[in-house]
């Protein structure tokens, strides 16, 4: 069970806690099955839902962890005033925070920007191996699925090429998430752009791999009052600002935690 590694359950406590979510219950020990102590246990089961195997590994240690960035003009950082304003580069401090929480030593995130932008997927498959499998990884956040209904690639063969990637770079030892599209004015005009997140989320199901789900959680960060439109998306209907990039990075942080087991998938719901 994972949470024998070294995180404690106090640290995993104040990883939620730093996450900005409630701290954890923790498995009822005691041998009386008291409604109380299976409802517990349930929590705990759920909690350790581990999609991201090497990943929750390399966290029951004190190493360093080295992440790519793989996408589109949404990973390079397109709308953002700065490099340092990008999701990626965002991604790599927080996590690197958050991960200070029940390591004895400091550990040290890497995030490898690798978005270029107006990549389809046909585009990423053809990098893959030099931009992505040679930098050998432990864990890939792929975005992808938003220029392909732009640029006309079929359903099926983004679908078929992205199953392929992520059955690559699993073959080369690393983790993978991935992460749908942005909610957004450019691509809600576009008839099937939501095929497309349909499909990878039937990739998600298809081969277990957890999703960062951008679409809802921009949606939601709006109905909640988080941030407008505007504040979130900038002047080409399309593009994250500086605003948006550091939410996004922030929520991306939380669910690649609970893909390695360390926050519950329901605390991780944004």
């Amino acid at each position: 069970m994972l949470m024998s590694l070294r995180f404690s359950c106090f640290g995993l406590a104040l990883l939620a806690t730093a996450a900005g979510l409630p701290a954890l219950a923790q498995p009822d020990l005691a041998p009386t099955a008291t409604p109380r102590a299976v409802e517990r246990q349930r929590v705990a089961s759920e909690r350790v839902s581990i999609k991201l195997a090497r990943l929750a590994s390399l966290l029951g240690k004190d190493g360093d962890i080295r992440i790519v960035a793989f996408g589109s003009s949404s990973t390079a950082g397109a709308g953002a005033s700065s490099p340092a304003a990008t999701y990626p580069a965002l991604l790599e401090t927080d996590l690197e925070d958050r991960l200070q929480i029940g390591a004895s030593s400091r550990r040290s995130v890497t995030v490898i920007n690798r978005g270029k932008g107006g990549d389809d997927a046909r585009d990423m498959a053809g990098r893959l191996e030099r931009d992505v499998i040679a930098e050998h990884p432990d864990l890939v956040v792929w975005q992808t699925g938003s220029n392909d209904p732009l640029k006309g690639v079929p359903v099926e063969r983004f679908k078929e090429l992205t199953r392929a990637g992520i059955l690559a770079i699993r073959a080369a030892g690393s983790d993978v998430v991935l992460m749908d599209q942005q909610w957004c004015q450019r691509l809600s005009g576009v008839a099937n752009a939501a095929e497309y997140g349909e499909a990878l989320h039937e990739l998600s199901a298809e081969l277990g791999v957890p999703v960062i789900p951008r679409h809802d959680m921009m949606r939601a960060w709006v109905t909640r009052g988080l941030m407008t439109p505007q504040q979130m998306i900038g002047p080409d209907g399309l593009h994250m600002t500086d605003a948006g990039y550091r939410q996004l990075a922030k929520a991306a942080a939380v669910q690649i935690l609970a893909g390695a087991g360390l926050v519950q998938p329901s605390l991780a719901r944004n």
